[in-house]
C-alpha cells in the first residue's frame, strides 16, 4: 500500500466539507486551500491547516495548478483529494501530483484524458458493446462540417462541449436555421469552462430518463459497480433531485441488471481506478444508451451511500492508498430508498438565474434518515464567482413514498434566509403527483413547472401574518433597548396612547400595519392597504420561543406559529413552517428620485461582461442580443425587448456588474 496520513483537499464548499470529515474519520490530517473570497468558510475552519491560494476568481486560485501543488509542499501533504469540479478531471493536474511524488485520489491521467474527450469516450464504448446515442464527434469542426452533420443524424440534435460536462455549452438545436448561433454560443461557452472549444453532436432523445451507475474500481484489476441513481430532475441541464433506486415501473429488475453490467463493461474498458460515473438515457422503451463518464465522486453520491451503507470517499481514500476492492467490499447490498435535493441560490421565477447575497440564518433540519452536506453557515457570503450550489438534504426511508415524504419535511424545516433560493419549488417538485408516481423524465420541470408557475408568491394571509410579525418584533427590541428608562407605551401622548404604523413592500404588493400595546407582550394590531383601508383589529401575543433558535412564538386572534424574524437593513425576512415573507419597510418620508433614467438593458444578476454585441447609434430589432453577462459558471444572453436605437453602451467585456446595473440605454427610434 502507498501509505499518507495527511490530505490536502482541493475544492471549497460541501464537497471539501465532506471529504474532510471521513478523513478525520480515518485519523488522517487535512490541508484547506482558499480564495480569498472564501477565508472565512467552513470548509477553512474545518480542516486542520489551510492555504491560500490567490483572489476569488477561479483561474486565478482553485484552478492555479501550481499554487495547489505549492500548497501540498507547504503543507507536508502526501495525497491531494479534487472534490468534484475544479481541477477534479484534470488530467494535466492530475499527471502533475503523481510526477511531484503525491498521491491522486482518483482515476490515472490517462483515463481521465480519455474519458475527458466526450468523443473518444464514445468511441471506446462503442467498441466494447456498450450502446451509444448516434452523433457525430469528428476532428471537422467548421460551422459547415457540423451543420451537415446535423442534417444526417436528423433534428433536435444535442449540442455538447467534448471536454467537459455539467450542461455547460449544452444546447438542443431543432431546425438548421438555428445550427450557427447554437454552435457559436456552445464554444464560447465550452471555451471559456474547460479551455477547449471542440464539439460533438447527439441525436436528441425525447423525454428520456437520466440514470446513471456508480462504479469503482482498483489498481488490481477489480471493478464494480454499487448500483444505480434516476437523475432525471434537471433545470438548465444540471440536476436537482436524485434517487436511488430508480423509481419502478421504468427500470424493472431486468434492464437495471443490464444497465448495472454495461457500467462494469465501462469501467474494465478503461482499467478504472477509484471512484466514477457511467451516464445512461433510458427511452420509453426501456433501451438505455451511454451518454459520459465523469471519472470522479458525483455530487449526488450520498443517496449510494445511504442504500449501501457504505463511504465512498473512504473507499476512495482506501483504494488510492492501495487497497483491493474485494477486502473493502465483500458485497453489496441495496436497501431502502434514498433522495437528494440540491438546494441552490438562484431564484425559479427568473428561469433559475443565480441569486447572491448573505446568508442572514442557516438551520439545517435534523432527525432520523436525514443528512444535510453544506458548505456555507450563517454570516456566509454567496458571490458570483463560485457555483450557486449551497447544500444537499439527503432522506432515506424503507420504502420511496416515506423518503420522499420525510425530505419534503426537512425542506419546510430548513432555516435558510438573506438569499433566494430554490427550497419551495424542490418541495412543489417532490408533491407534484407525476413525482409522486414515479413518472420521471428529464423534461419534468418544462411539462409540469411553466416559468410563469415558478414564483414562490406568499397568500395574503401569510403576509398578513409575516407583516404583524415584522412590525411587533421591531417594537419588542425597541422596548427592549429603552429596558432601565421610564416605562412608556409605544405611541403613548400626554392625554393618550394611539395606535402606531408601519408600510412595508413584499413580492405581493404594499401592506401597512397599525399596532397598539396593550401589556407587555400584548398588542391588537389590524392590516390593510389602500383603497381598502385597515382590516379589523385582532389580538395578538409575541413571546420569545423557549422551543426554536432565536426566533419568537406569534399568536393571532388564538392561533399561534413559531416564526424567525431577521433584520437585513430595512428589510425584514419572516420565516415558519409554512411562509417565508420578505418585507422592505417604506420610509415615512421617502426622498424624491432625482435619478430617472429611459429605456435600456439591465442586469438581471451580479455578473461579469463577456461581450458587449451593439454600439452607440445601432438600432436593434426585438429579440435582438445586446450583451452576455456570466456568472456562477452560467452565460445569460440580454436582448432589446422592442425595435430600439441604442443610446449608450456603458460597460465593457470583463467589467463586473451588479443586479439592476444599466448595462444599454435605448431609445425610440426616429421614425426614417
Amino acid at each position: 500500500m502507498t501509505p499518507f496520513d495527511k490530505v490536502l483537499v482541493a475544492n471549497r464548499g460541501e464537497i471539501a466539507c465532506r471529504v474532510m470529515r471521513t478523513c478525520r474519520d480515518l485519523g488522517l490530517s487535512t490541508v484547506a486551500v482558499y480564495s480569498d473570497a472564501d477565508a472565512n468558510e467552513p470548509h477553512v475552519r474545518l480542516a486542520d491547516e489551510a492555504v491560500r491560494l490567490g483572489p476569488a476568481p477561479v483561474r486565478e486560485s482553485y484552478l492555479d495548478l501550481e499554487a495547489v501543488l505549492a500548497a501540498a509542499h507547504r503543507t507536508g501533504a502526501q495525497a491531494i483529494h479534487p472534490g468534484y469540479g475544479f481541477l477534479s478531471e484534470n488530467a494535466d493536474f492530475a499527471e502533475a501530483v503523481t510526477d511531484e511524488g503525491l498521491v491522486f485520489i482518483g482515476p490515472r491521467a490517462e483515463t481521465i484524458r480519455a474519458m475527458g474527450s466526450k468523443a473518444g469516450a464514445r468511441s471506446l464504448m462503442a467498441r466494447h458493446g456498450v450502446p451509444v446515442v448516434p452523433g457525430y464527434s469528428g476532428l471537422e469542426q467548421s460551422d459547415e462540417a457540423l451543420v451537415e452533420a446535423a442534417a444526417g443524424i436528423g433534428f433536435p440534435v444535442l449540442i455538447k462541449a467534448s471536454a467537459g460536462g455539467g450542461g455547460k455549452g449544452m444546447s438542443i438545436v431543432r431546425g438548421a436555421d438555428e445550427m450557427v448561433a447554437a454552435l457559436a454560443q456552445a464554444r464560447r461557452v465550452a471555451g471559456a469552462a474547460f479551455g477547449d472549444a471542440t464539439l460533438l453532436l447527439e441525436r436528441y432523445v425525447e423525454s428520456p430518463r437520466h440514470v446513471e451507475v456508480q462504479i469503482f474500481g482498483d489498481r488490481h484489476g477489480n471493478a464494480m459497480h454499487l448500483f444505480e441513481r434516476e437523475c432525471s430532475i434537471q433545470r438548465r441541464f444540471q440536476k436537482i433531485i436524485e434517487e436511488s433506486p430508480s423509481p419502478a415501473p421504468a427500470l424493472t429488475p431486468a434492464i437495471r441488471a443490464a444497465l448495472c453490467e454495461a457500467g462494469v463493461t465501462a469501467a474494465r474498458a478503461m482499467g478504472y481506478e477509484g471512484a466514477g460515473t457511467v451516464e445512461f438515457l433510458l427511452d420509453a422503451q426501456g433501451r438505455f444508451y451511454f451518454l459520459e463518464v465523469n471519472t470522479r465522486l458525483q455530487v449526488e453520491h450520498p443517496v449510494t451511500e445511504f442504500v449501501t451503507g457504505l463511504d465512498l470517499v473512504r473507499l476512495q481514500l482506501l483504494v488510492a492508498a492501495g487497497a483491493k476492492l474485494s477486502d473493502l467490499v465483500p458485497e453489496v447490498r441495496q436497501t431502502g430508498h434514498a433522495i437528494e435535493a440540491r438546494l441552490y441560490a438562484e431564484d425559479p421565477a427568473l428561469d433559475f438565474l443565480p441569486a447572491t447575497g448573505r446568508l442572514l440564518e442557516w438551520s439545517p433540519p435534523e432527525g432520523p434518515g436525514l443528512r444535510v452536506d453544506a458548505g456555507v453557515a450563517q454570516g456566509s457570503v454567496v458571490g458570483i464567482d463560485y457555483d450557486p450550489l449551497l447544500a444537499k438534504l439527503i432522506a432515506w426511508a424503507p420504502t420511496r413514498a416515506e423518503a420522499v415524504l420525510r425530505l419534503r419535511g426537512a425542506l419546510r424545516r430548513l432555516g435558510v434566509q438573506g438569499v433566494t433560493t430554490n427550497r419551495t419549488f424542490l418541495r412543489a417538485v417532490l408533491a407534484h403527483p407525476a413525482f409522486v408516481a414515479g413518472d420521471t423524465h428529464t423534461h419534468f420541470i418544462a411539462d409540469h413547472f411553466p416559468v410563469e408557475t415558478r414564483a414562490a408568491v406568499p397568500s395574503a394571509a401569510q403576509v398578513e401574518v409575516a407583516a404583524i410579525a415584522a412590525a411587533l418584533t421591531d417594537a419588542d427590541e425597541r422596548v427592549e433597548r429603552a429596558r432601565g428608562t421610564p416605562a412608556v407605551r409605544p405611541g403613548f401622548r400626554l392625554d393618550h396612547a394611539v395606535p402606531q404604523w408601519v408600510e412595508y413592500v413584499g413580492a405581493s404588493g404594499p401592506v401597512r400595519v397599525e399596532y397598539e400595546a396593550q401589556a407587555r407582550g400584548r398588542y391588537r394590531a389590524r392590516t390593510g392597504t389602500a383603497p381598502d383601508g385597515p382590516g379589523p383589529w385582532r389580538d395578538a401575543k409575541l413571546e420569545r420561543d423557549v422551543v426554536g433558535s432565536g426566533g419568537w412564538r406569534l399568536s393571532v386572534d388564538g392561533h399561534a406559529q413559531r416564526l424567525v424574524v431577521l433584520a437585513d437593513g430595512p428589510a425584514r425576512c419572516v420565516r415558519g413552517a409554512e411562509l417565508q415573507v420578505r418585507l422592505v419597510e417604506q420610509p415615512r418620508f421617502p426622498e424624491l428620485d432625482r435619478t430617472a433614467r429611459g429605456g435600456g438593458c439591465e442586469a438581471p444578476m451580479p455578473g461579469r461582461v463577456v461581450a458587449v454585441l451593439v454600439e452607440s447609434g445601432d438600432r436593434v430589432a426585438p429579440g435582438q442580443p445586446l450583451v452576455i453577462l456570466e456568472a456562477m459558471k452560467m452565460e445569460q444572453t440580454l436582448t432589446a425587448a422592442a425595435a430600439a436605437v441604442v443610446e449608450a453602451v456603458r460597460v465593457a467585456p470583463g467589467d463586473r456588474v451588479e443586479a439592476g446595473a444599466v448595462l444599454v440605454t435605448l431609445g425610440v427610434p426616429a421614425d426614417d
